[in-house]
């Protein structure tokens, strides 16, 4: 192994090992013409290649708030958020390889609306593909129960406000 790689994958395992056994999601949409779209992520295939939204872990002594603005920072590039609506969902689900005697891990559901025309970068380590999806192309794409519910409860909230 080069000594370049081992010092990547030492630094890698360094930040997994920062990470709490605690998660968020942001659920990035914006308004066009007076209607919502949804962004999600396509996972690489060595990543198993889903649909998903921005998710990733908090690190020691981040907040939510902030773990939520890096993350979306990361995964697409997007550095100016309109507005965040937080409590859109809440769930937990089993991992028994995140961190060592940690078993559970505690996801909060964030909306984050972005400007409609803030452009996305995905870095290719983490993503390959991005699309914009309406509310039932989005449900279609997204793999997991849990993203489906936080999507449509969000779509839920942003819709009796009109």
């Amino acid at each position: 192994m080069s000594f370049d790689r081992e010092i990547s994958y030492t630094f890698a395992w360094f930040l997994f090992c920062m990470r709490l056994p605690v998660q968020v999601q942001a659920i990035l949409f914006k308004k066009i013409s007076g209607r919502l779209h949804y962004l999600l992520l396509k996972r690489t295939p060595e990543k198993e290649g889903f649909w998903q939204p921005v998710t990733g872990g908090l690190e020691e002594g981040e907040t939510k708030v902030e773990a939520l603005g890096r993350e979306v920072l990361e995964e697409t590039g997007i550095k100016n958020i309109a507005r965040i609506i937080d409590d859109v969902h809440y769930f937990e689900y089993s991992d028994s390889h995140f961190i060592k005697g940690y078993h559970f891990i505690k996801e909060y559901v964030f909306g984050v609306e972005v400007h409609p025309t803030e452009k996305i970068v995905i870095d290719g380590k983490e993503h390959s593909q991005f699309k914009w999806c309406s509310l039932q192309e989005a449900l279609e794409l997204l793999k997991w129960d849990e993203n489906k519910k936080a999507l449509s409860r969000l779509d839920e909230i942003l819709t009796a406000k009109r």
